[in-house]
């Protein structure tokens, strides 16, 4: 049985209901969402938040909690429906020669979309970046607003388990820090919404 991955995929703990995505944020916002399920009156609305399914590649992002603004790791769990809305209604932040016409049609999509998608490598658990690609979504406007307000069902503070698999890593047991890792898997999405995303062949998931 083949175990290759496809290029772009989206992988995620997910339920029937939820997805879960990462997110670092300093501790006076990220201490609070955690506790209240929701975000403090300080995280801005105004700006462009994005969130990332893969836990490794927000561990490269935040550098395993310990870069400064990113030191609380949160675990977000979100509606499906909304990320299907936030798919659905993204443009892809590159322009893309195998999914836009031209440059004029890439700048009016990302000029339209509420959200916009990044495929980026992901990472291996010493940080180092893999073949295939993984999902970063940004919202904006209308996104973020919805997110906020409807989309999330919960938040967690993972940081602990983010300091316990880098000590692991860093001590090179890498088969504990493995076994740590939250079990994602890859997402089931409808065509419809990665089409816009992804080259036909790359769609997947």
């Amino acid at each position: 049985m083949s175990t290759t991955v496809p290029a772009r995929e989206i992988r995620a703990v997910y339920t029937e209901e939820t997805v879960t995505v990462y997110q670092a944020y300093e501790p006076g916002i990220g201490l609070p969402a955690a506790r209240e399920g929701r975000f403090p009156p300080g995280w801005k609305r105004d700006r462009m938040t994005w969130i990332k399914p893969s836990f490794r590649w927000m561990m490269y992002r935040c550098g395993w909690g310990t870069k400064p603004g990113q030191e609380t790791v949160l675990a977000v769990e979100m509606s499906r429906a909304g990320l299907g809305w936030a798919l659905r209604h993204a443009a892809l932040s590159h322009f893309d020669p195998a999914v836009h016409a031209d440059r004029d049609a890439w700048r009016s999509a990302l000029r339209a979309a509420p959200t916009r998608v990044q495929w980026d490598p992901e990472r291996d658990l010493r940080l180092r970046p893999l073949d295939h690609r993984s999902l970063q979504l940004g919202l904006a406007g209308a996104a973020v607003a919805r997110y906020a307000d409807e989309w999330i069902v919960a938040i967690r503070d993972v940081t602990p388990l983010a300091h316990e698999v880098h000590t692991l890593v860093r001590a090179g047991d890498l088969d504990a820090a493995a076994a740590l890792l939250p079990p994602e898997r890859p997402y089931p999405v409808a065509e419809l919404d990665l089409s816009h995303l992804t080259p036909p062949a790359a769609a997947a998931g």
